[in-house]
């Protein structure tokens, strides 16, 4: 699985000072990567703190790559490639920077951070025009459909369900979050082939 290069970065904003703690907390910003025209969009929540001695697969907090750490990032981009869309998606996060918590693991972004962040992503989703957003999990999934003035009632039931979104023009299709897909398939009694199926039946 090849890396993103570093002229695949889709830097909205060169050092976007919007939110003061995420400027203090963050290595640098996990900007957007991938084909331009892409068809699918995968967006998560936020950058993790990343592992700046891991080899190549940092995480976006230390590579300025949305998806680039060695756990996550390499699992949801080989997921992608295994329905089909390895070349044909770009990858981004709600929240461009490291949201570090008391204990400096991940915290949840507050709300003031999604908002200020959010007309990156709008403007990401103009560029590309994809005909599919895959998100991934409950909080990436909640930020899409904020953009419809809708809230998101039960997770779990809208894994796999595309959902319009007319005020974007695309179909958001949630999905779980890579750090938790094991013990939610086993909950929602499927294997791994049978949750790629779903997610590639309802790929462009």
């Amino acid at each position: 699985m090849a890396h993103p290069d570093a002229d695949d970065r889709f830097v909205v904003r060169p050092g976007c000072r919007r939110c003061p703690a995420l400027v203090e907390s963050r290595t640098c910003i996990s900007w957007g990567n991938g084909p331009r025209d892409a068809s699918v969009f995968v967006v998560g929540e936020a950058p993790g703190a990343g592992d700046p001695d891991a080899p190549v697969w940092k995480g976006g907090n230390h590579t300025g790559f949305a998806y680039t750490s060695s756990h996550s990032g390499r699992r949801v981009r080989r997921l992608v490639a295994a329905v089909g869309y390895g070349g044909d998606a770009y990858y981004t996060n709600a929240v461009k920077c490291f949201p570090e918590g008391d204990d400096g693991s991940n915290r949840e972004p507050t709300d003031a951070e999604l908002r200020n962040c959010r007309s990156h992503l709008e403007t990401e989703l103009d560029a590309v025009e994809p005909a599919v957003v895959v998100a991934t999990g409950k909080h990436a999934t909640t930020t899409v459909l904020a953009f419809e003035g809708r809230e998101l009632d039960g997770f779990l039931d809208s894994v796999c369900e595309p959902l319009d979104c007319p005020t974007l023009g695309v179909t958001l299709l949630p999905v779980l979050h890579p750090s938790y897909q094991e013990v939610w398939l086993s909950r929602l009694g499927l294997s791994e082939a049978e949750y790629r199926e779903r997610i590639a039946e309802h790929l462009p």
